[in-house]
């Protein structure tokens, strides 16, 4: 691909999507460098999604998500649920478990939604450079500025939910499994839309990721202005 393409299909992508991110975090902003180091484990979560696929290839449970579609939608089901969408959100959660939450300046709620948004950003940026390659240049800008809303969205719902039980200083395994099962599932559900049923379907999918953004915006207006997890 050339440098124009990926330049739209790549960057400028990321730089929307993190100006967005960081502007509506305007109470009491994120240290620039912590967002930037979310975003490298974004991408590190990118290439931690490849082992858990290799993984699957040397067992013998690697499998054409386009030719299931085509043939067997309940192995696709199957498939998009305990593959793509286990091993994607595991990968992106494991980090956040592991890393970020144990950033001193994560003392907010807001900080869940923020921190995983930028995670979620650094996998998609990840995976659209991936595919930029091996699509035409429309079709690799329109995805560069949808994946990372797709990503976003189911990051926002472990990130919000781990991340204040983080900050509640409760267990946060419990909460975490809980929201990894509820994420593979919705995004191996939207996966199986996409790929497996008519265009009219996509609308179906289109109004689940709405719905979702639909609770981040309204989260993001009623926590943006908090700063104490008790208020």
């Amino acid at each position: 691909m050339s440098t124009d393409p990926l330049l739209y299909a790549v960057l400028l992508p990321l730089i929307f999507w993190a100006v967005y991110h960081y502007y509506h975090d305007r109470h009491r902003p994120e240290p620039v460098m912590n967002l930037v180091i979310t975003l490298g484990l974004g991408v590190a979560a990118s290439l931690l999604a490849s082992l858990g696929y290799l993984g699957l290839e040397r067992l013998g449970w690697r499998f054409d998500a386009l030719a299931l579609a085509e043939s067997n939608v309940p192995g696709l089901i199957l498939y998009a649920v305990l593959g793509i969408g286990l091993i994607e959100e595991l990968a992106k959660l494991a980090p956040f478990v592991l890393v970020v939450v144990r950033f001193r300046d994560f003392d907010e709620p807001f900080d869940g939604i923020v921190y995983a948004s930028f995670l979620a950003l650094g996998f998609a940026m990840a995976e659209n450079y991936h595919y930029a390659n091996h699509l035409s240049a429309t079709e690799a800008i329109a995805r560069g500025f949808a994946a990372p809303v797709v990503h976003i969205v189911f990051a926002s719902l472990w990130g919000h939910h781990v991340g204040l039980a983080a900050l509640e200083r409760r267990p946060i395994l419990p909460v975490a499994l809980r929201w990894l099962a509820i994420t593979a599932v919705l995004h191996g559900g939207y996966d199986v839309i996409v790929l497996a049923f008519s265009e009219s379907a996509l609308l179906v999918a289109s109004l689940g990721v709405i719905t979702v953004w639909v609770w981040r915006l309204r989260l993001i207006w009623r926590l943006g202005g908090r700063s104490n997890p008790a208020d």
